[in-house]
């Protein structure tokens, strides 16, 4: 059986690359959430007034990793510190957002980021909230930087994510 969370750290590309690595994760969907249009497009969500992030929903397998090492993995890779903003992409669609599955997910992202708030000097300003509706991205986001890893926003962005989870999350990366 699996679950699915859903986590908005900047730029879904890199999000999604970084999640992809790690064993138990079944599908990793780059899409919108957390906003007010319905079936928003990507160009209508980088206009900045739809509301929503850009997010990923992971789908993964319990009994292999769990939810809280996704938000190990989630936490690691980007900056919680940052509003609106992650790298080079600013705006409220590249804000850090958890959106909980249920109440459990809740307080599990309120109690992770409760921790890592005393380890930062700034305040951690990640959003937390329940999940009302994921849009999917169109196809040509999905699996992005898969498709294009000579692409240079790739390259100075999402490949140093994906390297992360590698050094960092050895033993929590998928076998070859």
């Amino acid at each position: 059986m699996t679950e699915r969370a859903t986590f908005g750290g900047g730029c879904f590309w890199c999000t999604e690359a970084a999640m992809k690595e790690l064993d138990g994760v079944a599908s990793v969907t780059s899409g919108y959430a957390g906003g007010h249009t319905e079936n928003p497009t990507y160009r209508e969500v980088c206009s900045g007034t739809t509301g929503h992030a850009e997010v990923v929903q992971v789908e993964y397998d319990p009994d292999v990793i769990g939810y809280d090492e996704l938000l190990e993995v989630f936490f690691a890779t980007h900056d919680p510190t940052q509003l609106n903003r992650q790298g080079p992409d600013v705006g409220t669609q590249y804000r850090s957002i958890v959106l909980a599955h249920d109440e459990d997910q809740r307080r599990q992202v309120e109690a992770y980021v409760e921790a890592l708030d005393e380890e930062y000097a700034d305040e951690v300003v990640t959003e937390i909230t329940e999940l009302e509706t994921f849009y999917p991205a169109e196809e040509k986001h999905q699996d992005y930087f898969e498709k294009n890893p000579r692409d240079a926003y790739c390259r100075m962005h999402a490949a140093p994510k994906v390297e992360k989870v590698r050094e960092t999350f050895t033993a929590k990366l998928k076998q070859a």
